[in-house]
């Protein structure tokens, strides 16, 4: 799909977004936008300009209509957030996976009552903070628990050794990179990760996901199936859904750190945990950008018309965070009635698959980490943390910590 030249007169200069990489405050332009400019020009990474969305109803009605699509996004010659460090195809992953017939399969894997599947996150969650204990005082939790943790549970999920975590870890510093130009590294990444991950179709210890995906090579009704294409939903199902959970639960962790109420509420009373990691997801501000669509034909949005061709980013944050959805939207409420309600899994065709699990997966680690370190306290002010920047996500570069 290719657009026409964008010809309409912006004064005065776009302001350019993401805003601010800093994952302890809001970014003040925010709630200035969303209350004056619900849809907003903007100039993105890449330098294309783009329509910023704030408001909740606004970004909800994005999401849910098909005339926005995200599979568009990654057509040539259209309006971008940042350079692509993936295939284009694979921009639309749970569209190729339903569309291959690999969706129940999928589906299966990301249910978190798998057999042992809980057992075993409690389990690991132990074992890391036990390595913890045992070196720390102080300690990096986010790459000490938060990333070992969400990338065992993927190989476990997939079906693949422990072993492998380390190998394909290495890739997501740079595959969930916001650049204004193509990545070189990007592509050998992804190259590498995908022999790596085809391999495993043929190892007799692969097992999960990936050995039922090995087992249908042998069925006629997947002839269609390349082992490139298995290998893909391998490597793309460890790389979202690390860097989703791990960028999360890091994100959640520097909230209840620097908010030290709510810290004390769900240590005290466990049972809470649950509402609280949904009230978390509403508050954490882990997705970084936005998320990306490309307006199919002419739309009218509140006060605005959007052409077809342009792009428009979903903000989040904006939404989530919206006074008119979230009566007092700053304050961490698990009794509020309406937290679920949030859009950080995204909405519409492309709700996020993982919803369950990524709860699963945030609330144990809470649970764990708040009854075996109950001091459990940042190291250090909360300015000194240091912010990723030019990343899909939100994260501390470290998260010290001491209990």
């Amino acid at each position: 799909m290719t657009t026409a030249p964008d010809t309409r007169t912006d004064h005065p200069p776009l302001p350019d977004f993401p805003f601010s990489w800093d994952g302890t405050r809001v970014p003040a332009e925010v709630g200035e936008l969303r209350a004056t400019t619900p849809v907003r020009r903007v100039r993105t990474i890449a330098g294309d300009a783009a329509w910023l969305v704030s408001s909740y109803e606004l970004c909800a009605q994005v999401l849910k209509d098909d005339r926005f699509s995200l599979k568009d996004t990654s057509a040539p010659g259209v309006p971008r957030q940042y350079a692509l460090t993936i295939p284009p195809e694979v921009v639309n992953n749970m569209g190729n996976i339903t569309g291959a017939g690999l969706r129940r399969a999928v589906m299966k894997a990301l249910n978190p009552k798998a057999p042992g599947l809980m057992e075993w996150l409690r389990a690991e969650a132990h074992r890391l903070v036990d390595l913890i204990v045992a070196d720390g005082p102080t300690a990096d939790l986010r790459g000490a628990f938060c990333e070992p943790y969400s990338a065992g549970m993927h190989c476990r999920i997939l079906g693949i050794p422990q072993a492998e975590a380390p190998a394909f870890l290495r890739s997501l510093d740079i595959a969930f990179m916001n650049s204004a130009c193509p990545i070189t590294g990007a592509r050998l990444n992804w190259d590498r990760d995908i022999a790596r991950m085809t391999a495993l179709l043929d190892d007799p210890a692969t097992h999960g996901l990936m050995g039922e995906l090995a087992a249908l090579r042998d069925d006629p009704d997947y002839a269609h199936l390349s082992d490139e294409m298995l290998a893909t939903v391998g490597v793309t199902m460890f790389g979202a859904g690390t860097v989703s959970t791990s960028g999360f639960l890091a994100m959640a962790l520097v909230y209840l750190l620097t908010h030290p109420i709510a810290r004390d509420l769900l240590r005290d009373r466990p049972e809470l945990i649950g509402p609280g990691v949904e009230e978390l997801l509403r508050v954490n501000l882990s997705i970084g950008d936005a998320l990306p669509r490309l307006a199919l034909e002419d739309v009218r949005l509140g006060d605005v018309d959007i052409r077809a061709g342009e792009l428009v980013l979903v903000l989040v944050e904006g939404a989530n965070l919206d006074p008119e959805k979230f009566p007092d939207p700053h304050r961490f409420d698990v009794h509020r009635d309406n937290t679920a309600d949030h859009l950080s899994f995204g909405g519409g065709a492309h709700y996020c698959p993982a919803t369950a699990l990524g709860r699963a997966h945030a609330r144990i680690a809470l649970e764990v980490l708040l009854d075996r370190l109950p001091d459990l306290a940042l190291a250090v002010p909360p300015g000194q943390l240091v912010w990723r920047t030019g990343f899909m996500k939100r994260i501390p570069e470290r998260l010290p910590v001491t209990w």
